[in-house]
């Protein structure tokens, strides 16, 4: 056998185990993609649905008990507030934690994080409006006037609102991909009001608050550069 020879069946073989190498490893991506399908929709959204569940039940079992406090609508009042809050720190925390850390599997929550947060909103509101006000309008008004942490708050709720209603994915199509990714960028100026709206509604500032307040700082500062750099990335683009 010639030299070359040697040599030419040795890159064929090496040519060939490289390309078995190949199929076994799409095959086992292939595997490992549809188990991690089956695990989200089998697994993670009800494990996430029924977590989301957990406050509201908890809320329901405090009022029933007489749990809420000497004040049970102030109370009742902030822990909706404050699980919308947290809930919206969550759905802004989806997209880094696919763009940074290449998890995929926030993104498939990240809309029912969001409904759970309309959702506790609307309750915190309800609450507000009609249990607290008596369905009074003309106090309520006076209020979102006179405080600034119920006007932010209402203005929080008002800014949420056309983002729960176009959340789905018929909205998407009548709006257009763009326009509606625009509208959706309303959820950072609705991070930072939320934020300014807890800030102000305690004298003192509770710890909790103020993390989350960071927690929400960081993730916005995240996307932020995210955005920054795909902009740079299309200028520089022939």
């Amino acid at each position: 056998m010639e030299p070359g020879e040697g040599t030419s069946h040795r890159r064929a073989a090496a040519a060939q185990d490289a390309h078995v190498q190949r199929l076994l490893g799409s095959g086992l991506t292939l595997r490992r993609a549809r188990f991690e399908e089956v695990l989200l929709k089998k697994a993670l959204v009800p494990a996430a649905f029924a977590a989301c569940c957990v406050p509201l039940l908890w809320f329901a079992v405090q009022a029933a008990t007489s749990g809420l406090g000497a004040n049970p609508v102030e109370e009742l009042l902030n822990d909706l507030g404050y699980t919308a809050f947290v809930l919206l720190a969550l759905t802004l925390a989806c997209t880094p934690l696919q763009t940074v850390a290449g998890w995929n599997w926030p993104i498939r929550i990240r809309k029912l994080l969001g409904d759970f947060c309309f959702f506790y909103a609307c309750l915190h509101m309800l609450t507000y409006v009609v249990i607290d006000q008596g369905l009074d309008f003309k106090a309520v008004a006076t209020d979102v006037l006179k405080h600034k942490f119920i006007f932010l708050g209402m203005a929080t709720w008002l800014l949420l609102l056309p983002l729960a209603v176009t959340s789905t994915r018929g909205w998407q199509r009548r709006l257009g991909f763009r326009r509606w990714k625009r509208l959706h960028r309303l959820v950072y100026l609705v991070g930072g009001l939320a934020s300014f709206h807890f800030l102000l509604r305690f004298k003192t500032p509770r710890v909790e608050t103020i993390a989350w307040m960071g927690v929400i700082c960081v993730l916005l500062l995240v996307r932020a550069v995210a955005a920054v750099r795909r902009r740079a990335g299309m200028v520089q683009s022939p």
